[in-house]
Order: structure tokens, then C-alpha cells, then sequence
């Protein structure tokens, strides 16, 4: 027999619906376990549609419930939930079903932690995880093993650093931040100059890294410091896996930079741009806000505000799209340019003919 405290704990279609906002479907109110893809959800777990490819997999569903965008006119013979973000809605049930679980506050005995560290409430160092002098950390962040902050490292409250994560000395990070594995911040720019000789001296970066609240780096990204100043990452910016952020960049708020893009030195991103993969930037230009850029674009001049960018080098994406129309048809507009070039030489050649017997006349 359950005791209350199961009961109360148990998650029902009606009651996630009613927590989410949703209308309640009709039918039982079924017990629900947990989250699956559209590709194998059982019955009592709730799915979500997030490519049209899928939609036979929502009419042969045997799901509780699937979460689809409000004009889906597709007939399906389990109940469907119906909202205008359906992968917002998602993210939410998953938080439901997978919580997530803070590490036990506390120092591991094999970290190494000066006298002087500031640690907030709550904060939790993991093993061989080493801190430098004059570092200050807020309440409830988690350094996990084999974390190194350098001296002077200052981190705000809720923030996760993964493991291996190297921060340099002088870096700056908010609130609500996660870092993942391998990420390095704080690096020295990439900054050297060569003499008469042709041997290259390196240019002192004496900057630093500013990351801002409820940032999101993933794996084995890198944020350069500045040679001078700061470079800076706007607040709720999300960098994906291998990211490259130079020296005295800057990214404003609430932008997406897929994988592998490449921001040279002094590249200057707005708010709510989208960066496709493997982008690439020459330095000193400057991205508008609400900019897209197509995957493997490269971007040699700057891009003008909520315009979309595709090609390498990248044009305005209606001016690309007539290009790319126009690949297809060069061999045959080759092909005619010599046969056009073949006939006027025969018809020049004629007429030096004309020419020359005009004149022995």
C-alpha cells in the first residue's frame, strides 16, 4: 500500500497538463513514468513531436500524450497536447521526471584551497580540484574534480564548472553559469608581431575573460582573454562544443553559437544572433542584432542588423541564393561562351580573308 507521501509524488496526464498549462485531455488520467522519444514511447510516457519527418511515428504512437505545435493537423489516436513552444514544454517534463542533483556542499580533502578562498553557502569543491590565490566563489556553485581557477578568479552564485575546466587568472563569472569539460577560459589572444627580421614577438595580453549570468558553455570550447579590456560573453548566450572566442570579442545576450564557429580578434556579435556551425570570422568586423549566418559561412565584412548571411565569402542570403542558382548552369554557359568564341574567330578569320584578297585586287 502506498504511504501519502507516494502518493502525492505520483505524476498523472491530467495533473501534468493542468502544471504545464495545458488542456486536460479527454479520457483517463493515466500514471505517467517518464519521457521517451516519438520513436519508442510507451504508455505511460509522454513524447514530444520535434521534426516532421516523425509524424507517422505520432499516428502509430502508443504514447500517453504527445506534445505538438498548435496548427498540427495530423489524426492521431492518442491524446495530444497542443502549445505554441512544444520543445519548452518538453524541457520542463524532463526537469519533472530527471531533477537535477546538486552535489553535497563541502571541500574534498584532496582539493587544494588557500587560506583566504571565499567560498559562499553551500558550495562544493570536488577532489584534486586546485584553486589559486584572492579566488572568490558564491553560494551554491560546484567545482567539480580536477577543476584549476587561477588567481584572482571570481565566480557568482549557482554555477557548475565541469570537470578539467582550466579558468585563467582575472576571469570573471555570473551567476547561474554552466561550463563543461575541457572548456579553457582565459587564455592568452593570439597576439604577435614580427620584427625586421621577421621573427615573431609576442604582444603581452593583459586583459581578461567576462562571462555573464546564466551563460551556457559546452565542451572544449575557449574564450581568449584580451589584450586589453575584457573580452566578454553576454549574459544567457549559449557557445557549443569547440567554440572559439579570440581575444576582445565580444557576444551581447541571448545568442547561439553552434559548433566549431571561430570568432577572430576583435569580432563584435549583438544580441539574439544565431551562428551556424563552423562559421568563420575575419577580426574587427561586427555582427547586427538578430543576425543569422548559415552553417560554414565566412564572414569577411560586417553583417547588417536582422539580415541573414550564407556562402564563403558570405552575402546577404537572397543575393547568395541567386549565386548558388547560377553554379549549376557555368559549364553550359562555358560550353556556349566557346562555341560563340570558336564561331566569331572563324567569322574574324573570314573576314581577314576578304580582306587580303580585296587588297591583291
Amino acid at each position: 500500500m502506498q504511504t501519502p507521501a507516494e502518493a502525492a509524488s505520483i505524476l498523472t496526464l491530467h495533473a501534468l497538463a493542468r502544471e504545464l498549462g495545458l488542456d486536460v485531455p479527454e479520457g483517463p488520467d493515466v500514471e505517467i513514468t517518464g519521457v521517451a522519444a516519438v520513436t519508442n514511447a510507451g504508455p505511460t510516457e509522454i513524447t514530444f513531436l520535434a521534426n516532421a519527418r516523425y509524424v507517422d511515428h505520432v499516428r502509430a504512437s502508443k504514447a500517453a500524450a504527445v506534445l505538438v505545435t498548435e496548427d498540427f493537423d495530423v489524426e492521431a489516436s492518442v491524446p495530444l497536447f497542443r502549445t505554441k513552444h512544444p520543445r519548452l514544454v518538453w524541457a520542463r517534463l524532463v526537469e519533472q521526471f530527471h531533477p537535477y542533483q546538486r552535489p553535497a556542499p563541502g571541500v574534498h580533502p584532496t582539493a587544494v584551497v588557500p587560506e583566504g578562498t571565499e567560498l559562499g553557502d553551500d558550495v562544493h569543491v570536488g577532489a584534486y580540484a586546485v584553486l589559486g590565490e584572492q579566488v572568490r566563489i558564491g553560494a551554491r556553485t560546484t567545482i567539480h574534480p580536477h577543476v584549476v581557477l587561477y588567481d584572482d578568479v571570481q565566480i557568482g552564485a549557482n554555477t557548475e564548472i565541469h570537470s578539467h575546466v582550466s579558468v585563467r587568472h582575472g576571469t570573471r563569472i555570473g551567476d547561474d553559469v554552466i561550463i563543461h569539460n575541457g572548456t579553457i577560459l582565459g587564455a592568452d589572444g593570439f597576439g604577435f608581431e614580427a620584427d625586421s627580421k621577421g621573427h615573431l614577438h609576442k604582444v603581452p595580453q593583459v586583459g581578461n575573460v567576462v562571462i555573464e549570468d546564466d551563460v551556457e558553455i559546452q565542451a572544449n570550447a575557449a574564450v581568449d582573454r584580451s589584450a586589453v579590456g575584457s573580452t566578454r560573453i553576454g549574459r544567457n548566450t549559449k557557445l557549443d562544443n569547440f567554440a572559439q572566442v579570440a581575444h576582445g570579442c565580444t557576444i551581447g545576450e541571448s545568442t547561439i553559437v553552434c559548433g566549431q564557429v571561430g570568432l577572430a580578434g576583435s569580432t563584435h556579435v549583438g544580441s539574439h544572433v544565431l551562428l551556424g556551425g563552423q562559421c568563420g570570422f575575419s577580426g574587427h568586423t561586427t555582427v547586427g542584432d538578430r543576425v543569422r549566418v548559415a552553417a560554414q559561412s565566412g564572414i569577411m565584412r560586417d553583417c547588417d542588423e536582422g539580415k541573414t548571411y550564407a556562402g564563403s565569402p558570405a552575402y546577404e542570403i537572397s543575393q547568395m541564393m541567386r549565386t548558388a542558382g547560377l553554379l549549376p548552369k557555368i559549364p553550359d554557359m562555358f560550353k556556349r561562351l566557346r562555341r560563340i568564341e570558336n564561331a566569331l574567330g572563324r567569322l574574324e578569320a573570314a573576314q581577314d580573308d576578304g580582306a587580303e584578297a580585296t587588297n591583291d585586287a
